[in-house]
């Protein structure tokens, strides 16, 4: 598989990375972010942004390997994750999929109760970021290391 050789337009560049900056700096958790943007990343199956941000968690953010690891079942693993972090994924989950069109009011009130109206729209800006991304970056083809834009 080679990367396509369409390119990002500066301007939508440079506006995808203020909307993610704007979002996670809102959001005032960048492990969590990490956490979200990993999670999303895993179900796009863009192995571009899971390189990125799986670095960013552990170099970063001192987040655990043991962690990382066990992000793809972590509704299995509760000891792992926070009430907070687990309805976050769940929300991330809900709106990376939109299965059923929706995002599920339980999953929704779940988010609410841990994330304050500010927060919760910032939450919802870093989900929405990094699924635009992962959507830029494996339409595009872009491998880790390859090109990003």
């Amino acid at each position: 598989m080679t990367a396509r050789t369409t390119h990002l337009d500066a301007g939508v560049r440079d506006a995808m990375i203020a909307l993610g900056a704007a979002a996670k700096k809102g959001l005032g958790d960048p492990v969590l972010a990490e956490l979200v943007m990993i999670r999303a990343s895993q179900i796009n199956a863009c192995a571009f942004c899971l390189d990125m941000h799986v670095d960013l968690a552990v170099e970063k953010n001192g987040e655990s390997a043991k962690r990382i690891a066990l992000l793809n079942a972590w509704a299995e693993a509760p000891e792992q994750f926070t009430e907070r972090e687990r309805a976050a994924l769940a929300l991330t989950e809900a709106v990376t999929v939109l299965t059923d069109g929706f995002v599920p009011d339980e999953t929704y009130e779940a988010a609410a109760k841990h994330f304050g109206e500010d927060e919760l729209a910032h939450l919802l800006g870093v989900i929405t970021v990094i699924n635009s991304w992962n959507r830029l970056m494996v339409s595009r083809r872009i491998v880790p290391g390859g090109p990003q834009w």
